[in-house]
């Protein structure tokens, strides 16, 4: 696995220099091609026996104000990289529209959206849609946004595709870092969970990865905050997860691991399915 080619998802109301540049480093690192990519949907509900018209002319009204916030977006990215990546936009369903352009890439990028506009699926990407419709690694920055070089990575496994999927996406980080932690939940056969997380470790070390692991008992209820404590502790940058299973309610990545982690902003998150 390797990283060709980067796609930084931008936020429509939020400045493109700042995920831009945290994307950047990162291609310069792998010597990858860096694409940007920002969407927005003018889309608008009015209720009522007028509400055609009355939509219709918000609409239009919205779809000139995504235009224009998208074509000072692409001034700004382009002032940050050069002549070194290139450019899309669409008007429409920004996770929708970000997880079918996610086939030109090998990794998206994304982040926090801007405060006041998290909720609103018109205007920022639903993260864990995202994960779950891609296809493809997702790495969801930490809100201060420091260039990612990991020397330090904690990798949350649990024996699921979704999990094996991740830890492969993640080689290229992996490779490069310093210690690599493998962390699992003892659950219902503890050699069952040694074994699984034993072939993890040989794996990665064949890859010439320095790992190590850690099996955490079943006591620790709050799995998510004890993976964060992990990476508190060892200073890890990066955190590896499998990301949703079949469905949004049905999660394999410790139990509701995927959407406690997706609220973790002080670390660098890297999500497969």
């Amino acid at each position: 696995m390797i990283f060709n080619t980067i796609m930084v998802q931008l936020d429509v109301d939020s400045p493109a220099a700042p995920r831009t540049t945290y994307a950047l480093d990162l291609a310069r690192r792998f010597e990858a091609t860096l694409i940007g990519f920002a969407a927005a949907d003018s889309y608008v509900f009015v209720p009522g026996d007028d509400g055609g018209m009355a939509a219709a002319e918000i609409m239009r009204q919205r779809q000139t104000e995504i235009e224009d916030r998208l074509k000072i977006l692409k001034e700004e990215f382009l002032a940050v990289v050069g002549d070194e990546a290139s450019w899309r936009e669409e008007i429409g369903d920004p996770t929708r529209l970000l997880a079918t352009h996610a086939r030109a890439a090998d990794l998206i990028v994304t982040g926090a959206s801007a405060s006041g506009v998290a909720g609103d699926h018109h205007r920022a990407v639903d993260t864990g849609t995202l994960v779950l419709s891609a296809g493809r690694p997702v790495l969801i920055a930490s809100d201060g946004l420091a260039p990612l070089d990991p020397k330090k990575v904690v990798v949350a496994w649990k024996d699921s595709r979704e999990a094996r999927r991740a830890v492969v996406d993640a080689l290229p980080f992996l490779t490069g870092a310093q210690d690599v932690l493998v962390a699992t939940v003892e659950e219902q056969n503890q050699r069952d969970a040694r074994e699984s997380i034993s072939d993890v470790i040989r794996f990665l070390m064949r890859h010439g990865v320095k790992a190590r692991s850690e099996v955490l008992g079943v006591g620790h209820a709050d799995a998510c905050e004890t993976v964060i404590e992990l990476a508190r502790g060892m200073g890890a940058e990066l955190v590896v997860a499998g990301g949703y299973g079949h469905s949004r309610v049905r999660e394999w990545a410790f139990g509701g691991m995927t959407r406690s982690l997706l609220k973790q902003g002080s670390v660098n998150r890297l999500f497969s399915n």
